[in-house]
């Protein structure tokens, strides 16, 4: 059996005439709401540090990471080019694959260099799979395959783009209308009316083809006081393209998991808000960002040995305003779970010397420190 093409797992539907745009990875792009949830995911997934830990003593202890998890590509391809690359395939066909060209001392990949998904296909006959890049035939063990969006049977991840093509389809064409419009000066239905007299039906077709052939070539159309020219669909026809283009954008957000107001393009009417854009950062990992990125960590904890396993630093995209930062570290210092020199260390600055401890016992004077909370042996505070 021959296995669907990666970037397209639905096959397309017949009759799309009538001037509805072809949909595919590429021509989705032209969509500004596909281009900015793809843009905005990759972008914070790839910018997120990968860190390399193991467990010692059910402590998680952080381990030197081997040069796939630096330069996955070679010298001129590091992490976050890579990261967001991948990340870019995986949300719009379902799927990120590259070549295997190198192997380190424990046979594992040393070396990925990623391909663009449109160019793959996946053959699975008998029970076995492979992959075909570029018309070459390729075993599974020589290429990395990362997908997300699965179903129980299939080989690949589903493409978003597949599915919401419709969506993305109405909205092309209806952009085309509009750059059809002011660049070939196309006009809609109209009413040409003359206002002193009854004509003919020779000379109303007359008039028509003479109208007609102005307005194709551009040309100035000379009439008296007598002819009336109004376009009568022209305001419906634009409020048409407005209101098509608006429901694009939400229903491109919705297939794309990525809040339509992070794209700045949120629904009309929206109430949500936030107390903070620390609450709303941790609301879109939590509920949106969040699965992609587990799903990422464990697909790259299999380019090291176990037990080792990887993790995306999420605190990267949780970054809190000053002040809420300082009531943060304030509280931790003092509940005694960070040391003041820790708390500098956040703020790239160096321990207190002894002349700092004393010009602050000068200012302000020598401050009663918290006093630590003990147990007595029954359990009971004191």
């Amino acid at each position: 059996m021959t296995g669907p093409d990666l970037g397209q797992v639905i096959p397309p539907r017949p009759g799309m005439g009538g001037g509805a745009a072809v949909v595919t990875n590429e021509t989705a792009l032209r969509h500004s709401a596909v281009w900015a949830c793809l843009r905005l995911r990759a972008n914070l997934i790839s910018t997120m540090p990968v860190d390399l830990y193991r467990k010692v003593n059910g402590i998680q202890v952080e381990v030197p990471k081997p040069a796939v998890l630096v330069t996955p590509g070679g010298d001129e391809v590091e992490m976050p080019e890579w990261l967001y690359s991948s990340q870019f395939d995986l949300d719009r066909s379902g799927n990120s694959v590259g070549l295997i060209t190198a192997r380190d001392g424990l046979n594992l990949p040393a070396r990925i260099e990623l391909v663009p998904s449109s160019d793959v296909s996946v053959r699975v006959r008998k029970g076995k799979k492979q992959y075909r890049i570029a018309g070459t035939l390729y075993e599974p063990d020589e290429v990395w395959h990362e997908k997300q969006y699965t179903v129980p049977g299939l080989p690949v991840g589903l493409s978003p783009i597949a599915f919401a093509a419709w969506s993305i389809s109405e909205y092309l064409s209806i952009q085309q209308f509009a750059m059809d419009w002011f660049r070939n000066g196309a006009v809609p239905s109209a009413h040409l009316k003359n206002s002193e007299k009854t004509i003919s039906p020779g000379v109303a077709e007359e008039t028509k083809q003479r109208f007609k052939a102005a307005v194709q070539g551009r040309d100035l159309f000379v009439t008296g006081k007598d002819w009336e020219y109004e376009m009568i669909q022209a305001e419906q026809a634009g409020a048409d393209w407005i209101a098509a283009k608006q429901f694009g954008v939400g229903d491109i957000a919705r297939f794309f998991d990525c809040p339509s107001d992070l794209i700045d393009a949120s629904v009309s009417g929206s109430s949500v808000t936030y107390a903070n854009m620390t609450q709303r950062n941790l609301q879109f990992l939590v509920m949106s960002l969040g699965p992609a990125v587990s799903r990422r960590e464990q697909a790259l904890s299999r380019l090291s040995s176990r037990p080792r396993f990887v993790k995306l630093n999420r605190n990267a995209l949780l970054a809190m305003d000053p002040q809420t930062q300082a009531s943060v570290l304030k509280t931790r210092i003092d509940s005694r779970t960070l040391t003041p020199s820790e708390a500098r260390a956040f703020y790239d600055q160096a321990p207190l010397t002894e002349d700092q401890k004393a010009e602050f016992d000068r200012l302000f004077g020598k401050g009663t420190q918290p006093t630590p909370t003990t147990a007595t042996p029954g359990g009971t505070p004191s």
